[in-house]
């Protein structure tokens, strides 16, 4: 049995713990691998390892940080198939998919190789009689990221690339689902020239989340996964005075609008609602139909959702791959049952689907209700799996009403021709990230990922501009110099004379 262990101090170590986890292949469902699940001091050791390798990093030119991170880059393509096979191995999405996030996270290596020109401050000359003013932006020390398991190599790259050409050192805590990826990462990073404790890498669970909201030394902490456990990561870490950004769950639509392209919202619906087997935080799982064209997205639609094509993510005519664990699958399928229940009308059921050959695998085929109501559960909660919704609105007002009175507003897209409609609802619809026109509204690395309500806890967004910020202290100075004539000390608000 393969054992995954930790990556701390530039080496594999197996700590403290003599916990294991389990991690699957999902496609043929047989465990693959155990994961060493860290305690409180595996977490503590790697905090002191990080914080001392902070003091000589911190201190680095931005430029030379840059330079590792153009080196990471060159390392992540030279070694993309075998990242893309680690996320396939462990996650089940099919391999053009996992490319694809591979890519989405590289692109935020690329902004960080630009960290000199970000980094820069401001500077004000003469804000009052021979007083100049500038600000920096300066590392924040240890930092942290909390990662889910849909995303093993896109996410933490939209993490640690900044935070770690800020000038801070990183712990990783990857899903204990698929850590492989995580590892190799660490590894390239090493052959990049990234010293020893710059970014390390501590599996676990609950108990070494938990430690890392305790730590003193550690600044911030950055997470994405589900809401409830945003919430209480966001809570937890303000309560230890560190920073936080916390992405929880989403309920994202995609409104169709009756003068839109339908061949092209058909086809967004169907990457956007089943890519990755709707294992994604933007995954579109409600199409909104308005006015008269319900009827026919719901013909188009059931007809490709029919013939989607499952199976391993190997297999290059796969579409659509499994589920990550056999209880991921049993939930999905669960939502599906409350679905019918609840009087929803499902037109494809794909919860029989067998494979031959992976009769074991986590697999479910694509699945589709009508005339959904924004009182089932169906329709409120986030399912995280390969199940789309269609609620019918009678206009457009209706249709943005119903959006911007969910709890979640992570990602939304409208599909129309009309361009007043489209910056209308640009404008006024309650959500972090939007698309018109374009099905999975997912910002590049140079704009920053967010979205608005229950789907982030924080002030801040994730990558980009925003991260820089977050993963920075603004510093500010005003400095007079004397001219040689003492003055007489003042007693009152200093003002700019």
């Amino acid at each position: 049995m393969n054992l995954i262990q930790h990556y701390v101090g530039g080496e594999l170590i197996t700590g403290s713990s003599n916990r294991r986890g389990k991690v699957f292949n999902p496609a043929i469902g047989e465990q693959k691998s155990e994961v060493i699940l860290a305690n409180k001091s595996d977490l503590d050791k790697t905090v002191t390892i990080a914080k001392k390798a902070f003091e000589s990093w911190s201190i680095k030119p931005a430029l030379q940080r840059a330079r590792v991170m153009f080196k990471f880059k060159e390392l992540i393509e030279k070694n993309s198939e075998e990242l893309t096979e680690l996320i396939v191995s462990e996650h089940g999405k099919v391999y053009e998919d996992a490319k694809g996030s591979l890519i989405r996270g590289l692109e935020v290596v690329e902004f960080a190789c630009g960290i000199p020109q970000v980094l820069k401050g401001e500077f004000s000359e003469n804000v009052g009689t021979n007083v100049d003013s500038w600000s920096m932006r300066q590392p924040l020390g240890v930092v942290a990221g909390i990662t889910p398991f849909n995303f093993p190599a896109m996410v933490p790259m939209w993490m640690f690339p900044i935070a770690i050409a800020c000038g801070n050192t990183f712990i990783l805590k990857p899903s204990e689902k698929d850590p492989s990826c995580s590892i190799k990462l660490a590894e390239l990073l090493k052959q990049a020239g990234l010293p020893d404790g710059v970014f390390n890498v501590v599996n676990g669970d609950k108990e070494v989340v938990d430690a890392i909201l305790e730590n003193k030394d550690i600044r911030a902490v950055s997470f994405v996964g589900s809401t409830s456990i945003a919430k209480y990561i966001y809570e937890n870490a303000a309560k230890n005075e560190k920073r936080v950004q916390a992405l929880g769950g989403a309920k994202n639509h995609l409104v169709v609008m009756p003068d839109c392209d339908i061949d092209g919202a058909v086809n967004g619906l169907m990457g956007a609602a089943y890519g990755s087997a709707g294992e994604r935080c933007m995954a579109q799982s409600v199409a909104v139909a308005v006015g008269d064209i319900g009827d026919e997205l719901v013909s188009r639609i059931s007809k490709k959702v029919e013939t989607l094509k499952v199976g391993p993510g190997m297999d290059k005519n796969s579409e659509m791959g499994p589920l990550v664990t056999k209880e991921h699958l049993e939930k999905v399928k669960g939502y599906v049952d409350l679905g019918v229940k609840e009087g929803a009308n499902l037109v494809v059921d794909g919860r029989n689907i067998k494979l031959q050959g992976y009769e074991n695998g986590f697999f479910i085929g694509g699945c589709l209700f009508d005339n959904v109501k924004k009182d089932m559960r169906i329709y409120k909660e986030e399912i995280f799996g390969p199940v789309l919704s269609v609620v019918r609105a009678k206009t457009f007002e209706e249709a943005t009403k119903l959006i911007n009175e969910h709890e979640y507003g992570n990602g939304v897209s409208i599909y129309t021709r009309d361009g007043d409609a489209g910056r209308t609802f640009a404008s006024k619809i309650q959500v972090g990230m939007v698309g018109i026109n374009v099905p999975i509204p997912v910002p590049m690395a140079f704009h920053s990922f967010g979205g608005w309500k229950r789907s982030l806890f924080g002030d801040s967004a994730m990558h980009g501009v925003e991260g820089v910020r977050f993963y920075t202290k603004l510093k500010t100075i005003t400095s007079r110099w004397p001219s040689g004539i003492r003055s007489n000390p003042e007693f009152v608000m200093p003002t700019m004379k």
